[in-house]
């Protein structure tokens, strides 16, 4: 099955989302070349433990606000964009109270299952990366350029190699590198975006994107674009037995910058430079509203008494 191709680098097209693990296959008669998120492939997880870790968590099923405005540089295309999520204050807590997906591993985050390749040129890129790698930010340098650092799962489709529980690019506590993925650490060291450096999935979590052909009453058609939140239905059946998922959990939604700013680079890279340009005055709008914020995202803090959005999202930093 052909996947729905979407935006990406250099104005080329390639799938999304790379290829997140499904914790459990997904049935087959609900596949669709419309929704990437089927193509997925299983990963194992284990299940939470007696500690309720989810009791932070807001839940999947609650009000959203979507706004749906043309492609300003398709008009074949369409953004749908869930505003509730864009314009929430979530932020990655990586080794700053996430509690990981697997129990017994936080130190792991969402890295545990390694990520799969969105297509070889995917593979590819991330390649030429990680012959920059050396040993003083790569902790399994060594194991990774002796055994190899891509591995194929039951399926047959290639992924980075898991290694004593995690990703092989993942550096453990204590690591004189620095602790997290060797990858997004040679981004910061060279002053490059993550996404340049990390296979497509690391970069675009938790940031969901999905396509779906939309036939109009007159004859048209246009290929509608959803940018949301890759909730824990994302994963497939089995995301629901996750130990713990950060993007309705409260303990991850206390940033300073919604989402829209903090993640400016990565959604400009799947949206293109006007699209997200006009995401931004859209969630500017919501913002500024001295009404009450409509469909606000649950897991957020109490919302100030300034209404007021960023000014300028390319002058805030970008969450790593």
């Amino acid at each position: 099955m052909t996947p729905v191709p979407g935006r990406s680098r250099a104005g080329r097209r390639a799938t999304y989302p790379g290829r997140v693990p499904k914790t459990k296959k997904a049935k087959t008669d609900k596949s669709s070349a419309a929704d990437p998120a089927q193509a997925a492939k299983r990963g194992k997880p284990g299940k939470a433990g007696k500690k309720d870790v989810r009791s932070d968590e807001k839940g999947l099923d609650f009000a959203r606000a979507w706004v749906e405005f043309p492609d300003p540089a398709d008009d074949e295309q369409v953004f749908r964009c869930d505003l509730t999520w864009l314009t929430s204050r979530w932020n990655c807590i990586f080794g700053s109270g996430c509690q990981g997906i697997q129990a017994g591993r936080a130190d792991d985050g969402c890295c545990t299952l390694g990520a799969h390749f969105s297509d070889e040129d995917d593979e590819k890129r991330v390649a030429g990366y990680v012959a920059r790698l050396t040993p003083d930010i790569w902790q399994n340098h060594a194991e990774g350029t002796r055994d190899g650092w891509v591995s194929e799962d039951e399926e047959g489709s290639r992924q980075t190699r898991p290694f004593q529980g995690s990703c092989i690019f993942q550096n453990r506590p204590g690591f004189s590198g620095g602790m997290g993925c060797s990858l997004h650490i040679l981004a910061l060291r060279e002053g490059r975006e993550p996404l340049e450096t990390k296979p497509d999935v690391c970069w675009q979590l938790p940031v969901r994107r999905t396509f779906e052909w939309i036939d109009r009453p007159d004859d048209t058609r246009v290929l509608q674009v959803s940018i949301g939140e890759y909730d824990r239905r994302g994963w497939g059946p089995g995301g629901h037995d996750l130990h713990w998922w950060c993007t309705s959990a409260t303990s991850a939604h206390g940033a300073g910058d919604p989402v829209y700013v903090s993640y400016r680079a990565e959604l400009t890279e799947l949206m293109g430079k006007a699209g997200y340009d006009r995401l931004v005055e859209l969630c500017e709008q919501r913002l500024a509203s001295q009404l009450p914020l409509v469909a606000p995202h649950p897991a957020d803090p109490a919302r100030s008494a300034d209404p007021a959005g960023p000014a300028d999202p390319a002058a805030s930093a970008d969450s790593v």
